[in-house]
């Protein structure tokens, strides 16, 4: 089982946010079972449990894990093919947002569209590699940060910027023979809590600024316009052409 996919497929995807079907998915991920044993657990007639699984493993949502006899019945034991799924704006093709289409230096959608592309991307390159059979070079960091004030806060943007473009800058060669382009995605967020998750209307608060959006290129590092306001950046960075 991955501990991760994405789900690129629109009737996959529609198939996912079933009520009734995410539940199974959500079973299933815990272990192997039966449409008999699901069946006892949802509240659902057998035969309707087959139904949905059969939904299921026709976009590879779920698998055969194995089969066992029970009296003159051979049960299929069924398991999710992932611990957890994504839907990639694949799924939205038409609608997908697109990051090139507008560039707001104070946009929080802007890096709300740098995420869905960074989805789309990388479940894209997942997909290539596991047809491949081959391993794909990623890098990730991820951690949090408390600033004592908004001064230190514009100032670690700042630093920040300079940081990231000083790098590009130091390692970019667009000459390189067999070279292979690299899209660099920097993000800064206000952390959210987990009682807002549950509650969605406690997420805005009253400092939640728009966020600055900062884009490093190797030719021209762009210096963020940081104010005492700033909440979040996004930093976009990839080598020409990429774009």
């Amino acid at each position: 089982m991955l501990d991760v996919t994405v789900i690129e497929d629109a009737e996959a995807a529609a198939v996912s946010l079933d009520p009734i079907r995410a539940r199974l998915l959500a079973e299933l991920a815990a272990g192997p079972a039966s449409a008999a044993m699901l069946a006892a657990k949802v509240g659902l007639p057998r035969q309707k449990v087959n139904y949905h699984l059969k939904a299921l493993e026709r976009h590879g949502l779920v698998e055969l894990a194995g089969e066992r006899r029970k009296g003159n019945v051979t049960e299929r034991l069924m398991r999710a093919t992932a611990a957890s799924y994504v839907i990639s704006p694949l799924a939205l093709a038409a609608v997908q947002p697109d990051p090139d289409r507008f560039r707001d230096q104070l946009s929080a959608r802007w890096l709300l569209a740098v995420g869905a592309r960074l989805v789309r991307d990388v479940g894209a390159l997942i997909t290539g590699a596991t047809k491949a059979r081959k391993r794909l070079a990623t890098y990730a960091l991820d951690g949090e940060v408390t600033f004592a004030s908004a001064a230190d806060r514009a100032a670690f943007i700042e630093e920040l910027t300079q940081g990231v473009g000083a790098l590009i800058r130091k390692y970019h060669d667009g000459n390189a023979e067999g070279g292979r382009d690299h899209r660099i995605v920097v993000a800064v967020h206000p952390t959210l809590k987990p009682e807002a998750i549950a509650e969605p209307e406690a997420i805005a608060e009253p400092d939640a600024i728009a966020k600055p959006e900062v884009t490093a290129r190797p030719e021209a590092i762009a210096k963020p316009e940081v104010t005492a306001e700033s909440e979040a950046v996004a930093v976009d960075s990839t080598p020409p052409g990429q774009d």
